[in-house]
């Protein structure tokens, strides 16, 4: 396989965002919905866009709902996103052998630079695609192809790395190869279970699929 371009997911993927992400559901929920959604239940939340989301609550109150989301998210960013351990050093390394990388997010780009700049990742990624940025988002096909696109590159050399089965399936519609974190947050059978093609017990595990050698 000859790999020159990976377009990675951001939360869950390479930042770990889950407690920031369930944080924000949680005081958002609490506030429209009080006592009726738990940790476990917001989980399942982790993924889709949140318009998506919300408008399966309440459709009439989606811009609502999102602006209070996010205006927990972005108070308490820096304090709950954490690094995971590893991702640093692999994404420095490909970036040193010349692959050409690509965030593809379902959240806005605002967002998804103050984390890339909180890990000090922002430095390997010249091209963002978010939510803001398409008419239709993952698992749609719309953002890896203008993520390749603004890349110029061919969909032939290139594979998608997520952490959700809408990574997985993105990566699938786009008519790519398919890697998924192990530490999913939805867990390793249910990533399992949309057959991607490599499942990732450390971020390193990548470089030796796609060819580079660390020696």
């Amino acid at each position: 396989m000859s790999i020159d371009t990976i377009l990675f997911d951001l939360d869950g993927t390479l930042i770990n965002t889950n407690e920031l992400i369930i944080s924000s559901f949680l005081h958002t929920l609490e506030e429209y919905y009080p006592g009726e959604f738990t940790r476990e239940k917001v989980i399942d939340f982790i993924g889709p866009p949140l318009t998506d989301t919300f408008q399966s609550l309440d459709e009439n109150r989606v811009e609502e709902m999102i602006q209070t989301y996010r205006k927990h998210n972005h108070a308490n960013h820096d304090l709950l996103v954490k690094e995971y351990e590893g991702v640093y050093e692999t994404i420095e390394a490909l970036h040193k052998q010349g692959f050409k990388l690509a965030i593809v997010t379902t959240k806005i780009r605002k967002t998804a630079i103050m984390g890339l700049e909180l890990t000090n990742l922002a430095q390997f990624f010249d091209v963002i695609v978010g939510f803001d940025d398409v008419e239709k988002v993952k698992p749609d096909p719309e953002p890896l192809e203008k993520a390749l696109q603004a890349l110029g590159s061919s969909k032939e050399t290139a594979m998608m790395v997520g952490d959700t089965p809408h990574d997985i399936l993105a990566g699938k519609n786009t008519g790519l190869p398919t890697a998924v974190v192990g530490w999913s947050i939805k867990g390793r059978d249910v990533i399992q279970s949309y057959n991607p093609d490599y499942i990732l017990d450390s971020m390193s595990d990548l470089l030796e699929i796609v060819g580079v050698t660390t020696r």
